[in-house]
């Protein structure tokens, strides 16, 4: 592949974190300090508006997986679907300040249930774009070492925005407005080059594949329900650091101007483990990075919550160990994904990129939505006040309890349960040789490749291991 296909991958990832990052980091503070909504029904809105994304990137994976177009199966979306969205990330953050405390509540619910389905429909499709880019897992690797380190870049230009308007929220409302529209023409613009660079070049097997095929493909597919199950617990303590991290500058280390040297400093940790990662996988494979990776970031976790706020810059060191361990298990999951879809297809016949990912999504989305409610509550249950007031010390220990502990838990959760995964290198070159051998003869596909699959002995599967399902 041409370095402008990685760059114009990775564009794309800037153009999503542009709303889904600026969501992530600052609506909860938005919602809190500026609308005047409690944390508790924050927490509440964002686990069932998260889980509402989930099933939503579910329909977008279907309804992809059936598309057939001139400009192939998943680029139109991104092109079409992206003005709603960016539209929608503006009215996020434009609670009218005339509306009453309940109306401000279905505000807030409705604008972020409708971004969450407009995200849907671009991430999904833009996700599902690797599989059929390529199928060499070092390519693999870079376009998701590409969209990592697009991803951290972006975060980190949030940060330096957005952060310096935190410290006074009654001119936070005009930042945001006019932050939102300016990130709005601008993902407009990186989304257009994602979709002139991008090709999808992996062969499909002929013919639509039903729904019913995919949901047996998907429950015999092992690895996307082991990633899943690990993912879910990433995710949720990645996001309970997201939504607090501003607190934790603002009101452990006493200076909200510091979440951008946190920013920094878990996003340098983030790039230099992105762009480390092809010789890690090298040297140990996918599998051994990832337990390696949520360790690191337990690590940094433990560190976190125990840093003192006078010391800042053990809290930044913390940050940046969180960040080396939360670059390598959030890109590797990206690779992990792709696989699965070339394992999807060599156990059953079907090849459903876009389901297989809505799937991941919806775990990443359940888990998001776990994480930023966790931390929600447990500011919540600690005694935050709205407003940005002066906290009390309850408080302040559950805001380094949401930071750091849970983090900390979840990435040893998410470890242990990655121990089951079955793909190794080897494996997966041997399914792909053997789904390429089946393409070339005319082989078994869909339902009689699962009835076929279903009959091996295991002695007979490149792997080595026996059913899945």
């Amino acid at each position: 592949m041409r370095l402008g296909q990685y760059l114009g991958y990775a564009a794309g990832d800037v153009a999503n974190n542009l709303t889904f990052s600026l969501a992530s980091a600052f609506l909860l503070i938005y919602y809190t300090d500026v609308a005047g909504i409690a944390a508790a029904t924050a927490g509440t809105l964002f686990l069932v508006v998260r889980i509402w994304g989930g099933v939503t990137d579910l329909v977008a994976g279907r309804i992809t997986d059936a598309t057939s177009s001139r400009w192939g199966q998943f680029r139109p979306y991104v092109l079409f679907g992206s003005i709603p969205l960016l539209l929608l990330n503006v009215a996020l953050f434009t609670i009218p300040s005339s509306l009453t405390p309940d109306a401000k509540v279905v505000w807030a619910y409705l604008s972020y249930a409708l971004f969450s389905l407009a995200y849907s429909f671009v991430n999904i499709p833009y996700g599902s774009l690797s599989a059929t880019m390529t199928q060499l897992p070092d390519e693999r690797s870079r376009l998701s070492t590409a969209r990592m380190v697009a991803s951290s870049l972006t975060i980190l230009l949030i940060a330096i925005v957005v952060s310096p308007q935190i410290q006074n929220a009654a001119d936070l409302q005009t930042s945001l407005t006019i932050i939102t529209v300016a990130f709005g023409v601008t993902g407009l613009v990186l989304y257009l080059w994602t979709f002139f660079t991008s090709r999808e070049v992996v062969q499909r097997p002929a013919g639509k594949v039903s729904l019913g095929q995919t949901l047996t493909m998907m429950r015999r597919n092992r690895p996307l329900v082991v990633l899943c199950a690990s993912t879910v617990l990433c995710l949720a303590g990645m996001f309970s650091l997201q939504t607090v991290g501003v607190y934790y500058a603002r009101d452990v280390l006493n200076d909200a101007s510091l979440f951008i040297a946190l920013t920094v400093a878990q996003n340098v940790g983030m790039i230099v483990s992105a762009l480390a990662l092809p010789k890690l996988i090298d040297a140990v494979g996918k599998k051994s990075g990832f337990l390696a990776g949520g360790v690191i970031a337990a690590a940094g976790g433990v560190g976190l919550a125990l840093a003192p706020g006078s010391q800042a810059w053990l809290g930044i060191a913390a940050f940046a160990v969180l960040g080396v361990g939360l670059g390598i298990t959030n890109t590797l999951i990206f690779a992990f994904q792709a696989d699965t879809v070339d394992y999807g297809e060599w156990r059953s016949g079907v090849r459903a990129e876009g389901s297989s990912y809505a799937v991941l999504s919806f775990t990443r989305k359940t888990g998001q939505g776990i994480g930023g409610a966790f931390a929600a509550y447990t500011i919540g249950i600690g005694g935050y006040v709205s407003g940005g007031d002066i906290q009390t010390e309850a408080a302040v220990t559950s805001i380094r309890i949401a930071a750091g502990a849970v983090p900390a838990a979840l990435a040893i959760g998410a470890v242990l349960v990655m121990l089951a995964y079955p793909l190794t290198e080897r494996v997966f070159r041997d399914m792909v040789a053997e789904t390429a051998q089946r393409r070339a003869s005319g082989a078994l596909t869909g339902e009689d490749a699962l009835g076929s699959a279903g009959s091996r002995s295991a002695g007979s599967r490149p792997d080595g291991y026996g059913d899945t399902g």
